[in-house]
């Protein structure tokens, strides 16, 4: 079911968006509501920094540089 929504809106922004609503054959409406959706959804989803906290934590204390470590492993791999 929809419902109605009265906006107030600048009167160049207002001409702005119907000339972009005309341009992709859609309404003002279809516009905001398309919005809407859009920024409601965001906070339903989680974001990469919230994803990357749950992962578990490795439990790899490497001895010595790492960068030498991996120079090390890619020439033993390699042959560098």
């Amino acid at each position: 079911m929809k419902a109605r929504l009265n906006l107030t809106i600048d009167e160049d922004i207002l001409s702005d968006i119907k000339s972009y609503a005309e341009d992709k054959n859609v309404s003002v409406s279809e516009l905001v509501e398309e919005h809407f959706k859009n920024i409601t959804s965001q906070s339903k989803r989680k974001n990469i920094f919230d994803l990357m906290k749950e992962l578990p934590t490795p439990e790899h204390t490497p001895e010595g540089n790492l960068t030498t470590l991996f120079y090390e492993e890619q020439s033993k791999k390699y042959g560098f």
